[in-house]
């Protein structure tokens, strides 16, 4: 069966009500996700869904991943190198990450301080329907403990 097509896959509601096919690579897809606690690139999961006897092609992966985040059922961000990275997250409303630039460690955070600011500049300025990302890169606790020992 080709990557992507599953004869036999039932649509899902997403939210927005945009019906999604459920095949098998979306499951494994969404399976790993859940079963990972950081945040992981396309790539990564492809060699994690790979290692696990998963075929899948990586454009079907990256299909898939977009489709997950545009439904909201996952978290993307840019990591510090610009590449795009996604996890589920335990927190359903709207929220930011601190995330480590030596180990990929993040810690999810409500910032009300972030959400008021970024409401008010947008409507000083005529803006509606306003959305944004806010992304905190440093060292986490333990990358700056081994920075500190000079491990890092």
């Amino acid at each position: 069966m080709p990557n992507g097509t599953n004869a036999a896959a039932a649509p899902a509601a997403a939210p927005g009500g945009r019906e999604q096919r459920v095949t098998k690579q979306r499951l494994a897809v969404s399976a790993a996700l859940d079963e990972l606690d950081d945040f992981v690139s396309t790539q990564e999961l492809y060699r994690i869904l790979h290692g696990r006897g998963v075929s899948v092609s990586l454009a079907t992966a990256y299909r898939i991943l977009q489709q997950l985040a545009d439904d909201g059922l996952i978290d993307v961000l840019r990591n510090s190198d610009g590449e795009a990275v996604y996890r589920r997250c335990a927190v359903t409303g709207h929220h930011h990450h601190l995330l480590c630039r030596n180990c990929g460690k993040a810690v999810e955070v409500e910032a009300p301080a972030v959400e008021t600011w970024a409401a008010r500049t947008a409507a000083e300025h005529g803006y509606s329907e306003v959305a944004h990302t806010v992304e905190i890169f440093g060292l986490c606790p333990e990358c700056t403990a081994k920075k500190a020992a000079g491990e890092l």
